[in-house]
Protein backbone atom coordinates (compact mmCIF):
# COMPACT_ATOMS: atom_id res chain seq x y z
CA UNK A 1 0.00 0.00 0.00
CA UNK A 2 0.66 3.80 -0.79
CA UNK A 3 1.95 5.84 2.53
CA UNK A 4 -0.40 7.88 3.40
CA UNK A 5 0.16 11.60 2.98
CA UNK A 6 0.09 13.57 6.00
CA UNK A 7 -1.09 17.19 6.01
CA UNK A 8 -0.23 19.79 8.50
CA UNK A 9 -1.38 23.37 8.96
CA UNK A 10 1.19 25.41 7.99
CA UNK A 11 1.69 28.20 5.95
CA UNK A 12 2.57 27.29 2.15
CA UNK A 13 4.72 30.15 1.49
CA UNK A 14 4.23 32.80 -1.69
CA UNK A 15 1.58 31.01 -3.94
CA UNK A 16 1.55 31.46 -7.58
CA UNK A 17 -1.35 31.45 -9.58
CA UNK A 18 -0.73 29.62 -12.67
CA UNK A 19 -3.15 30.57 -15.80
CA UNK A 20 -5.06 27.59 -17.75
CA UNK A 21 -3.48 26.32 -20.30
CA UNK A 22 -5.52 23.45 -20.87
CA UNK A 23 -7.49 23.46 -24.46
CA UNK A 24 -11.25 23.65 -24.59
CA UNK A 25 -12.48 20.33 -25.41
CA UNK A 26 -13.73 21.60 -28.63
CA UNK A 27 -10.11 22.25 -29.39
CA UNK A 28 -8.91 18.84 -28.81
CA UNK A 29 -11.60 16.68 -30.75
CA UNK A 30 -10.88 17.42 -34.50
CA UNK A 31 -13.34 15.87 -36.33
CA UNK A 32 -13.76 15.79 -40.04
CA UNK A 33 -16.52 15.37 -42.35
CA UNK A 34 -17.27 12.25 -43.30
CA UNK A 35 -18.14 10.85 -46.81
CA UNK A 36 -20.35 7.91 -47.57
CA UNK A 37 -18.72 5.93 -50.51
CA UNK A 38 -20.62 3.15 -52.31
CA UNK A 39 -18.30 0.38 -54.19
CA UNK A 40 -19.49 -2.28 -57.15
CA UNK A 41 -17.02 -5.49 -56.26
CA UNK A 42 -17.51 -8.57 -58.87
CA UNK A 43 -18.59 -11.00 -56.91
CA UNK A 44 -15.48 -13.28 -57.85
CA UNK A 45 -13.37 -10.21 -56.01
CA UNK A 46 -15.65 -10.60 -52.81
CA UNK A 47 -15.38 -14.30 -53.21
CA UNK A 48 -11.74 -14.46 -53.23
CA UNK A 49 -11.09 -11.53 -50.74
CA UNK A 50 -13.42 -14.16 -48.29
CA UNK A 51 -10.93 -16.73 -49.25
CA UNK A 52 -7.94 -14.46 -47.82
CA UNK A 53 -9.47 -13.83 -44.93
CA UNK A 54 -10.37 -17.21 -43.65
CA UNK A 55 -7.02 -18.77 -44.80
CA UNK A 56 -5.32 -15.49 -42.64
CA UNK A 57 -8.04 -16.44 -39.74
CA UNK A 58 -9.27 -12.95 -39.18
CA UNK A 59 -13.26 -12.05 -39.33
CA UNK A 60 -14.75 -11.15 -42.60
CA UNK A 61 -17.22 -8.72 -42.65
CA UNK A 62 -19.32 -9.32 -45.52
CA UNK A 63 -21.13 -12.09 -45.37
Amino acid sequence: MKKKIVYTDEPMGDVEVVADFLLSPAELAFKEDGVKVTLALSKSSVDESQQDQASMSTSCAAT
